[in-house]
């Protein structure tokens, strides 16, 4: 048994993919006999509407996970300048309530972005001798940059600041974890991080969550959608993700009334889309609120089929974690990527869907009414995601992978 810290700026209730990762993490660990504390940050955001008037205990257990939530600065729906100041300060105070509850760690594994966070496994590092592992899942600041939210040079200094964080991060961190071998390779060449220090350690999915669906939830019937072919998009809606792109197919197809485009998720590009929803008169792509992550997988069993949408602006080979929760629950995938994103390889590799890059509109609308017109396939397309998920992607498989990393 080993005593382990994860730490994560996110953690359910909050909903995202990030939440959900952490927590499978989190209760697979214990589940296999290790002692886990996850420090995180007081939930404030994304929440289920369940949720948005509850008070949280700032330590508790859940599932045998003892939980230390700090309150923090607002990251989410804030400008620039707000949320850089709350990620430097993310590690001081996290790490200030580690050491008011934690006695002995073995091992931290960080999850990032955001960046600074991981400068808490240096400091954890240095006063538990724990191994610090960096779970990395977007390599930043060059995402940034990337996507232009960093640009010019009025933000050159904060791009300075956060490559010297970047720098002493990999330095410092016993070992580094990405989720693709595109990543992993950009990292060892761009980064000149050692390839003897990182792994490509897949994303995991507890699949079990999405297997014998009992309880009586339709969201189509709820939401008046029964009889509609449903492309469905469920996460955050922010410049990563380019839904705008989204909203520009939606609008070539408009003249194919089964078809909707069902977005369910927050964040700051929210907005711009419901006005080009609005802009548009654009009756076939509807915006809905975060569900829980009980009703997640029932969300999921009402679609045909799961969107993924990653910009073109996104240079790096980033592959969403959306993709898993649609493969645990056979659904084929609809992916329009940056060319260098990974998700092509693993849908051709798991044969679980279709992709093309978020460049061309024109492109992107034949193969949406491709896979219309081949919907007598999607059946087994989505039995192949499940089969694939199961034998290479299922928690338990993943968990074997990240015990040797911390022994």
């Amino acid at each position: 048994m080993r005593n382990i810290l994860i730490a994560a700026d996110v953690y359910p209730p909050e909903v995202s993919s990030a939440a959900h990762l952490m927590q499978e993490l989190a209760e697979g660990l214990k589940k296999r006999g290790h002692n886990v504390w996850v420090v995180t940050s007081y939930p404030k955001h994304y929440l289920p509407k369940e949720f948005q008037e509850r008070v949280f205990d700032e330590f508790h257990e859940e599932n045998g996970v003892k939980i230390i939530r700090v309150k923090i600065l607002p990251l989410r729906k804030v400008n620039f300048i707000i949320r850089g100041i709350s990620q430097l300060l993310l590690p001081f105070l996290f790490f200030r309530k580690i050491k008011e509850y934690v006695n002995a760690l073995d091992a931290a594994i960080v999850y990032s972005p955001p960046l600074p966070l991981a400068l808490i496994g240096g400091m954890v590092k240095r006063k538990y001798g724990a191994k610090f592992i960096l779970n990395l899942q977007d390599i930043f600041p060059q995402n940034a940059i990337d996507l232009g939210v960093l640009k010019g040079w009025k933000h050159k200094p904060a791009i300075w600041v956060f490559e010297r964080i970047e720098r002493k991060v990999y330095k410092t961190a016993d070992r580094i974890t990405f989720h693709s071998e595109g990543g992993v390779k950009f990292l060892m060449e761009k980064k000149r991080v050692d390839p003897k220090k990182i792994a490509t350690i897949y994303n995991w999915v507890d699949i079990a969550l999405y297997q014998n669906l009992t309880k009586n939830i339709s969201f189509r019937k709820q939401w008046g959608l029964e009889n509609k072919f449903l492309i469905l998009f469920a996460g955050i809606i922010g410049p990563a993700q380019g839904m705008e792109f989204i909203a520009d197919v939606a609008q070539k197809i408009s003249d194919m009334k089964d078809i909707i485009f069902l977005l369910v998720g927050d964040g700051m590009e929210k907005e711009k889309i419901e006005k080009l929803i609005k802009k548009y008169d654009l009756k076939n792509m509807i915006i809905k609120p975060f569900v829980s992550k009980e009703e997640y997988p029932y969300l999921i069993k009402d679609a045909d089929v799961g969107l993924v949408c990653l910009s073109s602006n996104n240079k790096t080979s980033f592959v969403p974690g959306k993709f898993l929760g649609y493969m645990a629950a056979a659904k084929p995938v609809l992916a329009f990527l940056n060319k260098e994103s990974d998700g092509f390889a693993l849908i051709e590799k798991a044969k679980c869907g279709y992709a093309t890059t978020s460049e061309d509109v024109n492109l992107a609308t034949k193969l949406v009414k491709q896979v219309y017109v081949q919907r007598d396939k999607l059946k087994e397309i989505g039995e192949n995601g499940f089969k694939y998920a199961n034998e290479n992607l299922a928690l338990d498989v993943i968990m074997i992978k990240i015990e040797a990393l911390i022994s």
